[in-house]
C-alpha cells in the first residue's frame, strides 16, 4: 500500500484559484481543494472510475479461481459454499476468510489509481494533511487502541464468566496457527481499505461541496452501516464506530487513528474467535454490547485526540505546504 501511495503522492502544483478554506489551512475533509485544478465533479468521477477499476481487478482475481475450481474437483465442491454461508470465519475453511477480506483489500489500489488519474498528483492527501500515512502516529494509536480494547474485553469476558458463561479458550484446533497468520497478514489491510473508502474518499467527496465537518462525518455513515449485515444493536454499534472514526480523522488530520481502531477491533474479535472465546460470525448484539463498545471507542477517541494535540499532530494543510511537499510543522511532530 505504501509503495503505491509513495509513487503517486509527489508534490503538486497549487490550484489555479484559492478559496476561503485554503487561506486558513484546509482540514482533512476539504483536502480535495488542494489537488491540481480542483473541480466539483472530479471526486465524483474518481468514485465512478474507482468502481470500474475495482470490478476489473476483482475479475482478474475471480477468473483464475473459477478456472482452478473447474479443474480441481475439491475446489469445485467447496466454491458454492460462498453463495450459501454467512459464516465466513471457520477454522476448517480458512479460505473463506480470504474470500471475505481480499475483495475489500482490492479497494485500495482501485481507489488510489482512480484518484491519481482523475485528480492528479497528491493522492497521499487521502492519507493525511501531510500527504502521507504518518507511520509513527499510526503505531502509537495502534498501541493505544490495543491497551483500551484489552481492558474492554477483559471486563466483558470477566462479566460473562461471573454470570456463568463458558469463556475458557480452546487451543486444540489444528487450524489455529494458519488462521492467526492469515489474520495478522490480511486484517490490517482490510481495515485500512475500508477507512480509505469510507473515511478517506467519502469524507473528501462530501467536503468538496459542504464546508462544515459534520456533513463529512455523518453523511457516509449509512453507507458504512449498510455494508455490515447486523441487527439493530449491531448496526448501532457499527454506526457509532463510523462516527468516531470520522471524527478522529477530522480532528487528527488523517486516517491513522481510525485505521488503528479498526485494525485492533477486528483483530481482537477474530483472534478470540479462533480460540472459541467469542463468536466471530455473530451478527446480533444487545444494548449492553452497544454500551460497552461505545464506552471503549469513546475512551480511545478522547485519549487519541488529546495525545494528538500534545504531540502537535498536523490537522490542516495549505496550498503552499502541498506545493512544496512539506508541512509547516517540523517532521518530528508528524508522528
Amino acid at each position: 500500500m505504501s509503495s503505491i501511495e509513495d509513487a503517486v503522492a509527489a508534490p503538486v502544483s497549487p490550484p489555479a484559484s484559492s478559496s476561503p478554506p485554503l487561506s486558513d489551512g484546509a482540514e482533512y475533509h476539504r483536502l480535495a481543494f488542494l489537488r491540481p485544478r480542483p473541480r466539483w465533479w472530479k471526486p465524483l468521477l474518481t468514485g465512478v472510475l474507482g468502481f470500474v477499476l475495482y470490478l476489473a481487478i476483482l475479475l482478474l482475481v475471480i477468473v483464475p479461481v473459477v478456472v482452478l475450481a473447474a479443474v480441481i474437483p475439491e475446489w469445485g465442491a467447496e466454491l458454492p459454499l460462498l453463495l450459501r454461508t454467512t459464516a465466513y470465519f471457520q477454522l476448517d475453511r480458512p479460505w473463506l476468510l480470504v474470500a471475505l477480506v481480499l475483495p475489500l483489500i482490492l479497494m485500495i489500489p482501485a481507489l488510489l489509481l482512480a484518484s491519481r488519474i482523475v485528480q492528479g498528483r497528491g493522492v497521499g492527501l487521502l492519507s493525511s494533511v501531510t500527504g502521507r500515512l504518518r507511520m509513527g502516529w499510526l503505531w502509537r494509536t495502534l498501541a493505544l487502541a490495543f491497551a483500551v480494547f484489552v481492558v474492554y474485553f477483559a471486563v466483558v469476558l470477566g462479566w460473562s464468566a461471573a454470570a456463568g458463561d463458558q469463556v475458557t479458550p480452546d487451543f486444540s484446533h489444528p487450524g489455529i496457527p494458519l488462521m492467526v497468520i492469515l489474520l495478522l497478514a490480511l486484517i490490517p489491510f482490510q481495515a485500512a481499505a475500508e477507512e480509505y473508502v469510507f473515511r478517506g474518499y467519502l469524507m473528501q467527496l462530501v467536503g468538496r461541496w459542504l464546508r462544515h465537518p459534520a456533513f463529512a462525518i455523518l453523511l457516509p455513515v449509512p453507507l458504512f452501516v449498510l455494508g455490515h449485515g447486523y441487527d439493530v444493536w449491531g448496526a448501532a454499534s457499527v454506526g457509532l464506530f463510523a462516527v468516531v472514526a470520522a471524527w478522529l480523522t477530522w480532528r487528527t488530520g488523517g486516517l491513522e487513528a481510525a485505521i488503528a481502531l479498526h485494525i485492533v477491533n477486528n483483530l481482537m474479535i477474530f483472534l478470540m474467535g479462533s480460540v472459541g472465546v467469542v463468536d466471530a460470525n455473530a451478527t446480533s448484539g444487545t444494548p449492553v454490547d452497544l454500551l460497552g463498545s461505545a464506552l471503549a471507542m469513546l475512551v480511545f477517541a478522547v485519549v487519541a485526540d488529546r495525545w494528538a494535540r500534545r504531540r502537535g499532530i498536523a490537522r490542516t494543510a495549505t496550498v503552499a505546504d502541498v506545493a512544496a511537499g512539506t508541512h509547516v510543522l517540523p517532521r518530528r511532530l508528524h508522528g
